[in-house]
């Protein structure tokens, strides 16, 4: 029997289950609705299972569609490694490498490195993808990106995975410089729940953090007025009012340094956040993100020093 699995079918496929709609993924890849869902039907009858479950909001993958995509992205990954290389080895100008970033790293890791790699390697053109570590790990599994540069476990969760620890950063609560509380130097957990907070969600190890920190006071989680994956939109409100945050005191690098947001001197958290880089487990990376990842390295240690 002919292998029914085909490269188009394929990238038809993954987009209908990254959207989530076939609507969306249409319009992503310039065809109509109904040419979207007829192709990944022929592939599922052709395949003899079900790829997509369909219901009223959109599409979920099932294990089928899960399966083929990993294989497909390391595909379309590995495709997008050898144009690179090939793009290299005939003397053009520009290599491209695709990478995802953390809101921590973006604030002045990811930017250092940046500015040292186009200084030595002015032809290395880098995409960078931001967002939080439930879609980068799997873009770094599925082979979309060649790393994820943010928070790493201390131990390995995911046997496909490999961390580096780069650097370690510690959390604070924060607040606008003028806040009620930002000259104070001792405060109780009933100070802190007086005030609104912007949060990241729930599962976010800061939050478990901070969860921590009012069970010490033996008072119950501070209940968010906002809860975001926004790095903006904290700061944004911190600076226009009277919330308060917990999050990496890299974050608020630059504003501390202006002077409009500070950590709160009296709360003292000894939760750290271990910061790294993500590939997947026996990958050679290809030269210009080697090249990129020497330099956050050095970026790194430029950092602690």
């Amino acid at each position: 029997m002919a292998n029914p699995i085909d490269l188009r079918r394929m990238r038809h496929l993954c987009a209908a289950v990254t959207e989530g709609s076939l609507t969306a993924a249409a319009a992503r890849l310039g065809l109509t609705q109904p040419a979207l869902s007829a192709s990944i039907k022929s592939l599922e009858r052709e395949l003899g299972v079900q790829l997509l479950r369909r219901h009223r909001s959109g599409v979920d993958a099932t294990r089928y569609a899960d399966l083929l995509t990993s294989h497909a992205s390391a595909i379309e990954s590995e495709l997008d490694t050898a144009w690179s290389r090939l793009v290299e080895l005939k003397g053009r100008d520009v290599v491209s490498v695709r990478v995802g970033c953390g809101p921590s790293e973006a604030t002045r890791l990811m930017p250092i490195a940046l500015s040292a790699l186009r200084r030595s390697h002015p032809k290395v053109r880098v995409f960078v993808d931001y967002g939080l570590n439930e879609v980068l790990m799997p873009m770094v599994r599925r082979g979309e990106i060649a790393f994820a540069l943010s928070s790493v476990p201390r131990s390995a969760a995911d046997p496909d995975l490999f961390h580096e620890t780069l650097h370690v950063d510690d959390a604070v609560v924060v607040a606008r410089v003028g806040h009620p509380l930002s000259r104070r130097r001792s405060l109780t957990g009933e100070d802190l729940q007086r005030y609104p907070w912007v949060l990241a969600r729930r599962w976010e190890l800061e939050r478990k953090a901070l969860d921590e920190l009012f069970a010490e006071s033996g008072l119950p989680p501070v209940e968010p007025a906002v809860e975001t994956t926004s790095a903006v939109l904290m700061k944004t409100l911190l600076l226009q009012g009277d919330y308060l945050t917990f999050v990496p005191r890299e974050m608020i690098h630059w504003e501390e340094r202006a002077g409009v947001l500070r950590p709160l001197a009296g709360v003292r958290s000894t939760w750290e956040r271990h910061v790294g880089i993500t590939t997947r487990r026996e990958e050679t990376l290809a030269e210009p993100v080697g090249l990129l990842v020497a330099a956050l390295r050095e970026a790194a240690a430029s950092m602690e020093g």
